[in-house]
């Protein structure tokens, strides 16, 4: 995200006008594109290539969007801007059914980095930080142990239960790990049964596992 503190001498926000020619395609050295919607503080070029138009601002070689909104280019112009989104990045809210990945395991919690939410399509969901799935939320019944229901670097499908602490649940027959990695070779596990093998070494393991697990289908 775009840093309020950087002085006025390294950050230029300007108000330039898009040109009625706007290109809707981006030169591969703006990494968002154009047409591709950005959150404040986003690359959206290099200075190399590009002018900061409406809404963007120049730092240490770079262009950033100022705004959340669509990113254009105006390649006759060499001059790329953002457009304003007429309404906000959606929030989460409890309830929502989110898609994220494990990125740590605790004794008795499981931490995981959001990535989307279902029905939100094309659209970026603001920096949450860390949610977490507590032992009490992995499934129905007792859970001896968190790291026999999910692993390092799983893709998981949880609810979001509590918003102020971050909190997610995979109780739910459709909710849960939906893609796994072996944790011996790396490679992607298919289901067997209740269980995952590695189709690579063999390896068994076992996890909380969605109903919809291996098909991509959120």
């Amino acid at each position: 995200m775009g840093d309020s503190s950087i002085p006025l001498s390294e950050e230029r926000i300007t108000d330039d006008t898009a040109s009625n020619t706007v290109d809707n395609t981006a030169s591969n050295g703006a990494s968002n594109g154009s047409g591709k919607f950005v959150l404040p503080g986003d690359f959206v070029g290099t200075t190399e290539e590009f002018r900061a138009g409406a809404q963007t601002y120049e730092k240490t070689g770079g262009v950033y969007a100022a705004i959340a909104g669509t990113a254009k280019v105006d390649t006759a112009r060499r001059l790329v801007s953002v457009i304003p989104c007429t309404d906000t990045p959606p929030m989460l809210k409890r309830g929502d059914v989110v898609i994220g990945q494990i990125v740590g395991l605790r004794d008795s919690l499981a931490m995981v980095t959001i990535a989307g939410a279902k029905g939100v399509v094309d659209r970026e969901i603001p920096n949450v930080g860390s949610a977490v799935v507590h032992v009490s939320n992995v499934k129905r019944g007792y859970v001896k142990d968190i790291a026999h229901e999910f692993g390092i670097f799983d893709i998981l499908k949880a609810r979001v239960v509590d918003l102020k602490n971050m909190r997610l649940d995979t109780s739910e027959p459709d909710l849960g790990v939906m893609k796994a990695l072996c944790s011996k070779c790396r490679t992607a596990m298919v289901r067997h049964d209740s269980k995952l093998k590695c189709p690579e070494c063999g390896r068994i393991e076992t996890r909380k596992l969605a109903t919809g697990y291996g098909t991509g289908i959120i």
